[in-house]
């Protein structure tokens, strides 16, 4: 059976037992009006809808085969139900008509009230084994409670009303009847009971409030008739009233189709009115006696069970207060801890900066003398670069720690970025300069678990009259900037003027990232020309800035702006495809023997960036320079910057690039280089050249100004690399340095860097000068 086909069978069988209950209810108003016919018709429409009901929920059982397990057992259990609960009432009207004179006053056969009974049993069962809403603990406990409320003050109702009348009537129903009726009512409470419990379970919502009408509605008015009409209530029961419980299960049937159609209407709250309800019902009877109704034996049993839900309640709300005072608990919990979350570092657990300029803003208003330090980590990065991020946040939780020991109660310190970290000291008996003193004594010493050695600079600014939280971070953020400036590990207090030149290199960085817009940057290149016959066999890129006011400005001024605003990246891909692009236009013009090499210096941010590799291949492929061809200088502290670094330069060299050690012999592991470092040349830094040339008549003199250019070549020339002195000055630099063994020099005296033309002027002459040789 297939659900095409399934769907239009539900609604023939609502129709059909719909139509019974109709069909009853004409012949009872015939009979009653006319009394024309056996009475014992009356009790053959139970059991048709009966039969009914069963091959509906039967139905509905074949086709949930493929879903939840719990809803097809529960429609299996009340098919069973249905199925008995007929028999009984098929047994009944066989029974009445073969006596059909006694019909009016013959009891239900013992029998078929057995079957009856055990139907009504069954369902109850049933409805028990549906699962409710999922709790725990107290909340557990507390549905519970809520359960037995709703069913004690909904069953003392019914019987109040219901059953304790049929027991007191002129002339009471025989027990079989009265029996069943209580059962109805025991099924109808119980659904309602479970229905107010259910969540969106497997079985439909709807579809038990169907199975409660069944049960509740006929019992119900059964109770009515025969506290009425005594006997005589019997045909209208049977034909009337009693019909309605198959057609309240087709309809349920059809309600749970719909829902496994994916047509469940939405979830409501749930057992939340219930209890109140039963609370009030329960007290319908107490307001009854008070009102002058006698006080018998039914009244009594309401006592009772008014008692009881009223012990169960107080049970309830002693509860309710102990799951209340737990959640607020848990609320200012929350909060509290909300509110440290919000105002304090997660890493650190110091205050962040938004509780640090609150306390700031606090001491400004309260017009208290306020002095605020600002500590910045020197050349922390490297630790993350060098050691990883790990060990950098272990070593930022480290120097938290010293903070708040050498702070004390005299402030609040706060970490304010990612290697950053402010105190605000208010009231006149603070002395920031000693806590800036002992703050640099106990980082001089190793911290934090790996035992490492972290240096720090510090700005000091005490709030002038007037001084908003800006101004103050602007006064320590230029103290801190002139800190590093002179050198780092020391603390400077703010003065006023302090921050004009401090303000002028950082205005530098916005117009760096405007001249890179506006192609303000000119590469000029300067030669490297042999010492012997001054021929040029290659050149060094170097880049000037021609700003459109202040003319040309030099390197040694936009260059620190760069690397520290991290601009130095574009910069030097510009000047790395531009070199590439003319070193290739040379070859082009000139042949392969007019020039060896064109190098340009490389920074570190460069190295560190993962797409550097990359870019280098794509200038090379893009402007068709051999790799050969093309020379990267690098300084000694770049090399020594991690791992990325290491991996970027033997990657290159691998590639066929040469690497020259730039400013060679300036550092402190400049020997151990030349084994670890794939260097193909090697540039001795001008502070050794300086000097070299000067004969003052003292032997030993001038052999301790040319000992280290004298162990450079040696080493070099052990090593197999090449050698470049920089800075020439002078013809006298140029002979002292031939002597020594240096073949290749570059400085002002042998060519000044120019512009691309004037290379080539000087490639042009080389070239027209050749066959002089």
């Amino acid at each position: 059976m297939t659900r095409d086909v399934l769907e239009p069978t539900v609604r023939r069988y609502v129709l059909a037992t719909a139509a019974v209950a109709a069909i009853g209810t004409l012949w009872c108003v015939v009979y009653l009006r006319t009394g024309a016919g056996p009475e014992a018709i009356g009790y053959l429409f139970v059991p048709v809808g009966g039969a009914l009901a069963t091959l509906s929920v039967l139905g509905l059982t074949r086709d949930q085969a493929g879903h939840d397990p719990v809803a097809r057992r529960f429609w299996r259990t009340i098919m069973v139900a249905v199925g008995i609960i007929a028999f009984g009432y098929a047994w009944l009207a066989v029974d009445m008509a073969a006596h059909a004179d006694e019909v009016r006053t013959r009891s239900m056969p013992a029998p078929a009230a057995a079957f009856a009974v055990a139907g009504f049993l069954i369902a109850i069962w049933a409805l028990a084994r549906v699962p409710v809403a999922a709790a725990r603990g107290a909340e557990r406990w507390r549905m519970t409670l809520d359960r037995m409320i709703a069913f004690l003050g909904c069953a003392a109702v019914l019987w109040y009303l219901g059953l304790a009348p049929m027991l007191s009537a002129r002339e009471p129903w025989s027990p079989q009847a009265t029996v069943l009726v209580g059962l109805g009512f025991l099924v109808a409470v119980g659904a309602a009971t479970k229905v107010s419990y259910i969540a969106g379970g497997p079985v439909d919502r709807v579809a038990m409030r169907f199975v409660a009408a069944a049960g509740g509605v006929p019992a119900a008015v059964c109770a009515v008739l025969a506290v009425q009409f005594g006997f005589l209530a019997s045909v209208p029961a049977q034909a009337v009233v009693l019909p309605l419980a198959p057609l309240a299960i087709t309809l349920g049937v059809a309600a749970q189709h719909r829902a496994d159609r994916g047509l469940r209407p939405p979830p409501a709250r749930v057992g939340v009115l219930l209890p109140y309800l039963a609370m009030v019902l329960v007290d319908v009877p107490l307001v009854a006696v008070a009102l002058g109704a006698p006080l018998r034996r039914p009244v009594r049993v309401v006592l009772i069970a008014a008692v009881v839900v009223t012990a169960l309640v107080m049970v309830r709300q002693y509860l309710a207060y102990r799951e209340n005072a737990r959640l607020l608990r848990t609320a200012r919990f929350q909060e509290e801890q909300l509110q440290y979350e919000v105002s304090h570092d997660g890493l650190t657990g110091l205050a962040n900066r938004a509780l640090f300029r609150d306390r700031l803003t606090n001491a400004l208003a309260a017009e208290e003398p306020a002095t605020v330090l600002l500590i910045d980590l020197d050349d922390f990065k490297a630790v993350n670069d060098l050691l990883g991020h790990g060990v950098g946040d272990r070593l930022l939780v480290s120097v938290a720690l010293l903070l708040h020991t050498e702070v004390g109660g005299r402030g609040l310190p706060a970490r304010v970025g990612g290697d950053e970290f402010a105190v605000v000291l208010s009231g006149r008996d603070t002395d920031p300069e000693r806590l800036a003193e002992s703050l640099l004594t106990a980082l001089s010493h190793p911290i934090s678990e790996h035992r490492l050695l972290v240096q720090a600079s510090i700005g000091i600014a005490t709030a002038a009259p007037g001084a908003t939280v800006d101004t103050v971070l602007r006064d320590a953020d230029v103290a801190m900037y002139t800190a590093k400036q002179q050198g780092k590990a020391d603390f400077v207090r703010y003065v006023e003027g302090m921050g004009e030149p401090v303000l002028a290199h950082m205005q530098l960085g916005t117009e760096l990232r405007r001249a890179l817009d506006n192609d303000e940057f000119r590469v000029v290149y300067q030669p490297i020309v042999r010492l012997d016959d001054k021929r040029v066999i290659g050149v060094e890129a170097l880049v000037r800035w021609h700003h459109p006011t202040r003319g040309t400005v030099g390197p040694g001024e936009f260059i620190p702006a760069a690397e520290r605003t991290g601009l130095i990246v574009p910069l030097g891909r510009y000047v790395l495809r531009e070199t590439c692009r003319q070193a290739a236009a040379w070859l082009d013009e000139f042949g392969p023997g007019a020039l060896k090499e064109a190098g340009l210096n490389v920074s570190a941010r460069q190295l560190h960036d993962p797409d550097f590799v990359a870019e280098v291949t794509s200038a090379l492929a893009d402007s068709g320079l051999p790799c050969e061809r093309l020379v990267l200088e690098v300084t000694e502290s770049a090399v020594l910057r991690g791992q990325q670094v290491s991996r970027a330069l033997y990657e290159l060299d691998r590639m066929g690039i040469r690497l020259a050690l730039d400013d060679f012999g300036t550092g402190e592991s400049s020997l151990s280089l030349l084994r670890a470092f794939p260097a193909a040349i090697v540039k001795l830094d001008k502070s050794f050249v300086d000097g070299i040339e000067i004969d003052d008549g003292h032997p030993a003199a001038a052999d301790a100004r040319q000992a280290v250019a004298r162990a450079v070549i040696q080493l070099a020339h052990a090593f197999g690399l090449d050698t470049v002195a920089e800075g020439i000055e002078c013809q006298e630099q140029v002979t002292a340095l031939r002597e020594l063994g240096y073949t290749l020099g570059q400085g002002f005296h042998l060519a000044q860097p120019m512009p691309a033309a004037g290379v080539a002027r000087l490639l042009a002459h080389q070239q027209s000068m050749a066959p002089l040789h």
